[in-house]
């Protein structure tokens, strides 16, 4: 009767993978110096990675690993004390061969076609950009500084050279199947891993750049699967923020970027939820506050589909702690050190022009850093009637003690860390967070550092 039950079990696991449509695919490897460890492959998920199978190297340094439809997209060989190797996960059979997976130069593809083109471009393109950096610092120069600029034939040799690396990556290119995931993924690649570079040698290059990172779709399942997502998220918006515009056109240009990506996510709630929180908390770790707070909005006014709890409630904080919008009034408990010749019961009864309120704690190294800082600002900002009020995230009153009697302004604290009702009240998930409000306790600036408040001071007071 087991025996029985054992075939229908596999006959029913049979047709479900037929009907499925996976299929097995192998990778084989010979590598003698890695004989009896353990090698892993992972594939990509987003912004992690997963264990897709894993296998002893036999004492001849053979292995081999299975992967399957689902997996496709870029994968990682890794084993233990040494660097990973990349590999593409296509649908066919591959085969590797060298000494260790981090020396790259002696690894030879003998089986699998995508493989094969995908080393042979990880290996010269590097060269090509170096080549295109250097001859774009070489142009400046000839048509900047007076010693070179007359020189005219030369400066057309750059270009002619400029133009020829770049075609010859176009034909390599464009002589790769359509259809075939390296075709997608290798300027996907070129993309996200030039950003630097252009930034700092090849300015002129900056805005199609950027266009390119509008035109990607962050729908795409092949970019979910890349272990590109990440960077590609991240250098878009670094680029935009490092390409040398005045911060009020770079917000405009960031906010141009969020409607490309919410557009494209719209249609998959699962990824606009996990890259918009990605994507939001980069920008706060940024301090680009008023990018987030444009995504936050974005997300939670015009977007149709659901938003997780998580990320709503998280996101709400921008809607209800807005410019403009009155912050919540909060008591100051019995653990409250307050400045010289005032106590207040509440913030509403500080009384001054305008407050500054902190959220901050002793195990913050950041706040460790910036308290000092605003300790050494207040003598100035309270001359000039502006109060500020610390609420601190600790949990341990000696801890608070030791971090907040030496403060000369207001701190209070009632040591429930995030529990805390005030900090629930504000959306606080960081610290130190700065907002500046006037007398009726309306917001008026969401600051990044004590540095902008004094700014702010120095310049509205």
């Amino acid at each position: 009767m087991s025996q029985l039950l054992i075939r229908v079990f596999l006959s029913l696991v049979f047709i479900l993978w037929h009907f499925t449509g996976f299929s097995q695919h192998t990778i084989t490897g010979y590598f003698p110096p890695l004989a009896g460890k353990l090698i892993h492959l992972k594939g990509f998920d987003g912004f992690k990675t997963y264990t897709i199978d894993s296998a002893e190297i036999d004492i001849k340094g053979v292995f081999k690993l299975n992967y399957s439809d689902v997996d496709e997209g870029m994968g990682i060989l890794m084993v233990k004390g040494d660097k990973s190797f990349f590999i593409v996960l296509s649908g066919q059979a591959i085969e590797l061969a060298g000494d260790l997976l981090g020396e790259t130069n002696k690894i030879k593809i003998i089986k699998g076609l995508q493989n094969q083109v995908f080393f042979q471009y990880a290996m010269e393109q590097p060269r090509r950009e170096q080549a295109l950096s250097a001859w774009s610092f070489l142009e400046k120069s000839y048509a900047e500084d007076p010693l070179f600029s007359v020189q005219t034939e030369a400066r057309e040799d750059i270009k002619k050279e400029q133009e020829r690396i770049k075609l010859e990556e176009q034909v390599f290119l464009s002589a790769l199947a359509p259809n075939s995931y390296v075709r997608w993924f290798l300027p996907v690649r070129k993309l996200v891993s030039s950003v630097r570079s252009i930034a700092q040698y090849r300015v002129n290059e900056i805005e199609v750049t950027i266009n390119a990172f509008r035109e990607l779709d962050y729908s795409d399942s092949r970019l979910h699967k890349s272990g590109l997502l990440k960077d590609a998220l991240e250098g878009h918006f670094w680029l935009l923020e490092n390409n040398g515009e005045p911060l009020d056109s770079i917000y405009k240009e960031m906010k141009v970027s969020i409607d490309y990506l919410i557009e494209d996510l719209v249609i998959d709630e699962e990824k606009l939820n996990s890259y918009t929180e990605y994507l939001f908390n980069f920008l706060e770790k940024r301090s680009l506050f008023e990018a987030s707070e444009y995504l936050a909005l974005k997300v939670l006014n015009e977007v149709s589909c659901t938003v997780n709890n998580d990320l709503a409630k998280q996101l709400e904080g921008y809607r209800k702690m807005a410019k403009g919008e009155t912050a919540p009034d909060f008591k100051f408990g019995e653990h409250t050190y307050y400045s010289e010749g005032a106590k207040p019961s509440s913030l509403s009864q500080v009384g001054a022009k305008n407050i500054l309120v902190i959220f901050a704690a002793s195990w913050c190294n950041h706040c460790q850093e910036e308290m000092p800082k605003i300790a050494s600002f207040y003598p100035k900002w309270k001359a000039k009637d502006v109060e500020v009020v610390m609420v601190s995230l600790d949990t341990d009153p000696k801890e608070f003690v030791e971090f907040a009697a030496p403060l000369p302004f207001i701190s209070t604290c009632d040591y429930q860390k995030w529990d805390s009702p005030v900090a629930q009240d504000y959306h606080i998930f960081g610290t130190p967070t700065y907002y500046l409000l006037d007398k009726d306790l309306k917001i008026l600036v969401k600051a990044k550092s004590p540095e902008q408040v004094d700014a702010w001071v120095d310049y509205k007071l």
